[in-house]
């Protein structure tokens, strides 16, 4: 694990270098991807690392959570409470059902527009803490938690992200959190997906599963192959 994390240390350096920034921004949601992508980012970068808290009407944990994440590894921490934007925005939108996906996609693409003030404010690379498994079956929000520079855990799954945890030294109690995407109450990633990431890891390694969850897993993939491309440009044929 000790190779494997230096050599993403390395790779994020030199795709910062690349690009001509001077240090990475993130957002700190008091999960354990988040965590992971914290501890590689202060490792890399002891001095130009930010994690930001965007707390939009979450659990009060959260916040907690990541404050003890920034506070076991001296990360310097941000934190912009966008609830009342959120608010704002959902009136003038006319939101009748806050539980939709359409309304719920919204707080991920605010902390992704949030980030990336910050970050060209900063002479910052975001970082997005989409894992492999997530990104596998498009358990993400498009242009939100994938709105990134770069996407420094998104060929890790979720089984090796416990583990990287682990040796990062985040707190158990972020370790031990049940997955959540955190934009409902009461949400479980395993209960939205539907499978657990047991099972969904295996799938993704080893390629075998039971028969009725390998058929989901691959629907979700095909459904969600847009979000893991570019859009389409049009080319004219003359």
């Amino acid at each position: 694990m000790e190779r494997y994390c230096n050599e993403l240390v390395e790779w994020m350096r030199l795709k910062v270098s690349e690009a001509g920034g001077r240090g990475v921004v993130f957002g700190l949601s008091g999960g354990v991807d988040s965590a992971v992508v914290a501890g590689i980012s202060k490792l890399a970068f002891p001095d130009t690392a930010l994690g930001v808290i965007m707390p939009c009407n979450s659990h009060p944990e959260d916040e907690k959570d990541a404050l003890l994440v920034a506070d076991r590894l001296d990360l310097r921490t941000k934190t912009v409470d966008l609830s009342k934007t959120y608010h704002v925005l959902a009136k003038e939108l006319g939101i009748e059902n806050p539980k939709s996906i359409a309304a719920i996609n919204i707080k991920p693409r605010l902390r992704m527009t949030t980030l990336y003030y910050i970050a060209q404010n900063n002479g910052y690379l975001v970082l997005g803490c989409s894992n492999r498994s997530e990104f596998t079956v498009g358990y993400f929000t498009k242009h939100g938690d994938t709105g990134a520079d770069l996407l420094p855990i998104a060929s890790i799954v979720k089984r090796d992200i416990w583990r990287m945890a682990e040796y990062l030294n985040v707190p158990r109690e972020v370790i031990d959190k049940v997955p959540t995407a955190g934009l409902l109450e009461d949400q479980t990633d395993e209960e939205d997906m539907g499978f657990g990431y047991d099972v969904l890891d295996t799938y993704i390694l080893e390629g075998t599963g039971p028969r009725e969850v390998v058929v989901e897993i691959e629907r979700m993939q095909d459904i969600s192959d847009h979000k893991r491309k570019f859009p389409p440009i049009f080319t004219p044929k003359y």
